[in-house]
């Protein structure tokens, strides 16, 4: 994605409009976490992605940029796994 301030808070308004944080979700029922949202948005853009390489660099547009999205309601310890396939 195009990382820049308008486009973050762009991102996270539709967000908040298309999956609310506070609506009544069952995994909330489930594990009593109140993430439901949280796992709702992940599924929308996936938590992996390909991206090819050319001449040691990535295959990305001009503005593009790789880009961790953590729509959890707390801090968590994460670990970014980055596999090369030649």
């Amino acid at each position: 994605m195009e990382y820049e301030p308008g486009l973050a808070k762009d991102l996270k308004e539709i967000f908040e409009k298309i999956i609310p944080f506070s609506s009544n979700y069952a995994h909330n029922l489930t594990w009593g976490d109140c993430n439901g949202h949280s796992h709702l948005r992940s599924s929308f853009i996936k938590t992996n992605f390909f991206v090819s390489v050319t001449d040691g660099k990535l295959d990305l547009g001009t503005w593009q940029q790789v880009v961790l999205i953590d729509f959890d309601t707390r801090n968590r310890e994460r670990e970014i796994v980055v596999k090369i396939v030649n």
